[in-house]
């Protein structure tokens, strides 16, 4: 990992400021303006899937994201140099974004489709939408959540990082906290997309943790890189 490197040291100072902007800011709500949010509700904006990646949620959500951004991201902008490495880390944090926005409007549409199917009309549902409720009905429980909940947090860049970091030192060994010996990074990366996948298409994830938006950051991530490490490219200046 070596010295952390002038962009992620910027990027981790970026998201530190505006992790803790909103307890002095009082007057503005910049988590509900700069998160992202679901297509149709109100609080949504374009510009929403550029800065939730600089948004977090909790103490511990910024923690993780900014030691996996300085542990894998270092090696990489060492190898791409800072302009390749900019370019890849906001592609795999807005392509995280609207993978996720696609998924949850593809799930969002399909319940509300199976509502109107049972009667009820367009005005009747919306005006049901509220993010303090716990509907008893699954479709509706399911429109109301999807339309209320906001995403935030770079993790979706990051698993972007993640999976560059595998393509290009697949046999580092990664030593974690709840294993007693170090994995391969060629074998524990794919295993946690894998998990992401399997809580995303099912109702076991434990905590609000927008499985998809990982699976979207790793896609792109790997897409980019894998051209990249195919093509050769030069070192962007």
């Amino acid at each position: 990992m070596g010295k952390i490197t002038e962009s992620i040291k910027h990027l981790i100072i970026i998201n530190v400021i505006l992790f803790l902007a909103p307890q002095f800011f009082k007057g503005i709500d910049l988590q509900n303006l700069l998160a992202l949010h679901f297509a149709e509700n109100p609080s949504f904006g374009f510009w929403q899937y550029l800065t939730h990646i600089f948004m977090h949620g909790s103490f511990s959500h910024i923690l993780f994201n900014m030691y996996g951004l300085w542990a894998f991201g270092t090696p990489l902008e060492q190898i791409w140099g800072r302009n390749k490495f900019l370019f890849f880390y906001f592609s795999a944090g807005i392509g995280a974004g609207l993978i996720y926005s696609l998924v949850n409007y593809y799930q969002f549409e399909t319940a509300f489709e199976q509502l109107i199917q049972m009667g009820a009309t367009k005005s009747e549902i919306m005006d049901l939408m509220n993010p303090s409720v716990m509907y008893k009905d699954e479709n509706l429980e399911t429109v109301n959540r999807l339309y209320n909940t906001s995403a935030v947090g770079a993790s979706g860049a990051v698993y972007g990082i993640l999976v560059a970091f595998g393509l290009s030192f697949p046999n580092a060994k990664l030593a974690l906290i709840f294993l007693p010996i170090p994995i391969a990074a060629k074998y524990f990366i794919p295993v946690m997309i894998l998990g992401d996948l399997f809580f995303g298409m099912t109702s076991y994830s434990i905590g609000n943790i927008a499985h998809f938006a990982h699976i979207g950051g790793a896609l792109i991530g790997f897409i980019i890189a894998w051209y990249w490490k195919q093509n050769q490219f030069k070192r962007w200046n």
